[in-house]
């Protein structure tokens, strides 16, 4: 086991996604199960070899060949309010849609 998925393992969520309310969210985290744990780690990696410049999640997303709407929750679960191992950059970058997305950066 990598020392990533070790991190990733004892935080918050470990296998698990969160899930906002008890119904149709919890449901589908439970849907996710491992997936969303190897996403989290696929998307960690990719931002630590991104360096200071960081990545926004649709970035990821193409990098990663994956849905961004599978990929930004992994952003919010990495992120200050859970896991704490990324951060924003301060750099904001224009997404698919057109609008402007935070870049993030492993800290």
């Amino acid at each position: 086991m990598s020392r990533i998925s070790e991190v990733l393992r004892a935080a918050p969520y470990g296998v698990l996604p969160g899930h906002k309310e008890p119904t149709t969210s919890r449901d589908a985290a439970r849907t996710m199960g491992g997936t969303a744990a190897l996403l989290r780690e696929r998307v960690l990696v990719a931002v630590i070899a991104a360096g200071e410049r960081g990545l926004t999640p649709d970035e990821t997303a193409t990098i990663l060949g994956e849905s961004v709407l599978a990929i930004r929750p992994r952003f919010s679960e990495l992120g200050p309010k859970h896991y704490g191992l990324i951060t924003p950059t301060g750099e904001r970058r224009r997404n698919e849609s057109g609008l402007l997305a935070k870049a993030w950066r492993a800290t």
